[in-house]
């Protein structure tokens, strides 16, 4: 057949690499042979941001899918999913506009919708909202009965699932007429569109929770 994907080689070799990391260190063998060996090359997953028309016609297409808020938080912060559908309206100062993002919901086979802390300290954060987003949700709280900034339609006390909102994601961008891209690239789009428009990147890159200023400048040179 086909073999394994470039990525399933390179996290089969690293999970061997860590075994025979520990093998060294219990004197079981003198050297790693992991270490040195020819790995196929790790290709990033090729960026794609929605241009200024599409974010319009992407929004207004939102609005009527009753999806407004969701999406424009999102292209205001950057939020990864399961940062953005972790949010609970404890989070938000709704007088001073800051938003906290301390946790994040994922799913497994297994349990179902889980909530944990963010992968690393950096993703802990907390990002100002602007005074216009801030008005909009406002008045979007007062309709919700729920703890949850944006709660499931179908599970009562329950975030909406992240499986869901990607495919209500594609739905949208395709009745707005727009390229198909991922969630995760709203949060680029969100990155470049602040760059573009003179945000510094110490700032963006503080909003996205990455560990280093110089790794939001190399991700987003283009910019």
């Amino acid at each position: 057949g086909k073999g394994l994907s470039d990525r399933m080689v390179r996290m089969c070799h690293a999970k061997c690499r860590a075994a025979l990391d520990q093998a060294v260190q219990e004197n079981l063998i003198r050297t790693n042979p992991a270490i040195g060996c020819k790995l196929p090359p790790k290709r990033g997953r090729e960026m794609q941001v929605l241009s200024r028309q599409e974010l319009q016609r992407f929004l207004i297409q939102a609005k009527a899918d009753d999806y407004f808020e969701l999406f424009l938080l999102e292209l205001t912060t950057g939020l990864r999913r399961g940062e953005l559908l972790a949010l609970q309206w404890d989070d938000l100062n709704l007088e001073t506009g800051e938003l906290k993002i301390t946790k994040q919901v994922y799913r497994t086979k297994e349990d179902g919708l889980l909530i944990s802390q963010p992968k690393t300290k950096s993703s802990i954060r907390t990002v100002s909202l602007p005074q216009p987003l801030l008005a909009i949700l406002k008045e979007y709280r007062e309709g919700i009965n729920s703890r949850w900034m944006f709660p499931s339609p179908l599970k009562e006390d329950s975030p909406l699932d992240p499986a869901y909102i990607r495919t209500r994601l594609h739905l949208i961008l395709e009745h707005a007429q727009c390229k198909q891209i991922r969630f995760h690239d709203l949060r680029h789009t969100f990155a470049t569109t602040a760059l573009q428009n003179g945000v510094d990147v110490k700032t963006v890159s503080s909003m996205l929770g990455h560990y280093d200023a110089g790794f939001t400048l190399r991700t987003y040179t283009h910019a």
